[in-house]
């Protein structure tokens, strides 16, 4: 990647933006994996059942979907974008400077739909910019960018562990049976599914013994430069109220237009015959659709049905990650394995780590092979991972390879697709707020559906529906490259304006 002088300059003009960009998603990544580990000690600290305490799961899941639909209402203006993402970043070190003050679970979960939609517009709007600054270059840099959310997903983690309670964590004369179950319970804990160890009782009442306050004080203070960061980059684009950095301002959409205009009337180019000219139809009619909602209806076919393919692929690729990260222990310690507890509680952090792992080779990977390619070798190699889990199925070596391969070739789904997706729609940002909210929804459902169909027909189901999704999603992206090959057919308004005066401009450079 940094052989290439074009794109290694592209890289240094918007060094800062995107750094920021890349703290941010770290922030998204440190908040999204601490609740399953703390899970526990907060049931605790909140006096609250196994079953209350899991509606905290759903708060923060719930409204990190809104709050992803809701980043796509602030992408018009580069100000409004980094205005929500200071607020989203500043609001994820609070909520984790309050969590250790929650006593009661129904603050909690209400402290965590706060942190959710901070969440989810941090994932719709980082992925966003990047698209917008790096364009037919940004596979690379959303792959950096889904590395570093690995990255703080696996910290969030190791920062908390030395903090758990090893014991229950409220003291009462009926904890001996539940200190035994601790380290079960707390590897069986799913999102939305709280039925699979809902018949342990754990003391409600008894004075609490926790140090995972330490955690969270621990993670605020490592999340706060981000903010900051952020705060930075409104300073040097002079964004700060009362504060000005003439130097560093950068020129507006419009202001950049005119220059461009100026340019080529300087050089004899013919501005009226530039400004209105047939569409393009490489782009499936989306020249005019994106930014004018108007015209939205008159779109062809093809524009809705590859939003429609990008969107239920991710569906199911997310929807694979979450539900596999949340049933695999409950699968390894039943028939036929029955893995000790210790033992099977190390498959979902290998699952995360080989996710982190494929992240970071995908960087350079993402540079020599189109995104069309990754997707291919990532969604044939899930497919493959799941019929070799199948077939292993009697063997503790064979799940834990399998878990590896499956985490691996998860990895870059998400970056790949966006980067396809966009591409295939010009790079208009039209995808890429229905791309994060598809995910984080099948990430959801698919747990819920998948955990009632283990519990109704036995944990060999957890494989059939994993090789089921990834067929399901493998197909739906050969319906996706069908379409991309297709000849577009144009909207029904055939006028627009040329590459040169009616793209948006770069917002990151002079």
């Amino acid at each position: 990647m940094w052989r290439d002088e074009r794109l290694l300059n592209h890289f240094k003009k918007n060094l800062q933006p995107t750094l920021t960009y890349w703290s941010v998603f770290f922030s998204f990544g440190l908040c999204i994996a601490f609740l399953g580990p703390t899970l526990l000690d907060l049931r605790c600290q909140t006096h609250s059942s196994l079953q209350e305490i899991t509606w905290v799961f759903f708060s923060q899941q719930f409204c990190i979907l809104v709050g992803s639909s809701m980043g796509g209402v602030f992408k018009k203006t580069l100000k409004l974008c980094l205005f929500v993402l200071f607020i989203s970043s500043l609001v994820i070190s609070l909520v984790f400077a309050i969590i250790p003050f929650c006593g009661h679970v129904g603050v909690l979960a209400m402290v965590m739909a706060i942190a959710g939609l901070a969440m989810g517009c941090i994932d719709t709007i980082s992925n966003m910019q990047l698209v917008k600054i790096y364009q037919q270059d940004s596979a690379v840099f959303l792959q950096v960018l889904h590395f570093f959310m690995g990255f703080g997903a696996l910290l969030s983690p190791l920062i908390a562990d030395p903090f758990l309670s090893d014991t229950n964590c409220i003291q009462s004369n009926n904890t001996q049976n539940g200190s035994r179950n601790l380290e079960h319970i707390r590897n069986s804990l799913v999102p939305h599914n709280p039925g699979n160890v809902s018949h342990y009782e754990l003391p409600l009442q008894g004075p609490t013994i926790t140090q995972v306050s330490y955690a969270f004080w621990i993670m605020a203070a490592i999340n706060l430069p981000v903010p900051i960061a952020v705060f930075l980059l409104m300073y040097k684009n002079s964004m700060v109220p009362g504060c000005s950095n003439q130097s560093g301002t950068l020129l507006s959409a419009d202001e950049l237009a005119m220059e461009t205009q100026k340019e080529n009337e300087g050089s004899n180019t013919g501005v009226e015959e530039a400004v209105v000219e047939p569409c393009e139809e490489k782009d499936h009619g989306v020249n005019t659709l994106c930014c004018q909602s108007k015209k939205f209806w008159n779109a062809p076919y093809s524009f809705f049905a590859i939003h429609a393919c990008g969107a239920f692929v991710l569906f199911m690729s997310d929807g694979i990650v979450g539900e596999y990260s949340g049933f695999v222990y409950s699968y390894a310690v039943e028939q036929p394995l029955y893995l000790a507890h210790k033992t099977a509680g190390y498959l979902p952090s290998l699952f995360w780590a080989f996710i982190t792992f494929g992240r970071l080779i995908s960087i350079p990977v993402s540079y020599k092979l189109a995104p069309r390619s990754m997707l291919f070798i990532n969604l044939t190699g899930v497919v493959v991972a799941f019929l070799f889990l199948m077939l292993s199925q009697n063997s503790v070596a064979g799940l834990f390879t399998g878990t590896a391969f499956l985490g691996l070739f998860l990895s870059s789904v998400f970056p790949s697709m966006l980067a396809y997706t966009e591409d295939i729609l010009n790079y208009k940002g039209c995808a890429t707020t229905l791309l994060v909210t598809a995910a984080g929804m099948g990430e959801m459902v698919l747990q819920i559906l998948v955990g009632m169909v283990i519990q109704t027909e036995g944990s060999y189901s957890f494989l059939v529906c994993g090789v089921s999704l990834a067929s399901l999603a493998f197909t739906l992206f050969i319906v996706l490259n069908v379409l991309d090959s297709l000849p577009p057919r144009a909207s029904k308004d055939t006028t627009c304006k040329t590459p040169e005066l009616g793209r948006e401009a770069d917002p990151y450079q002079r």
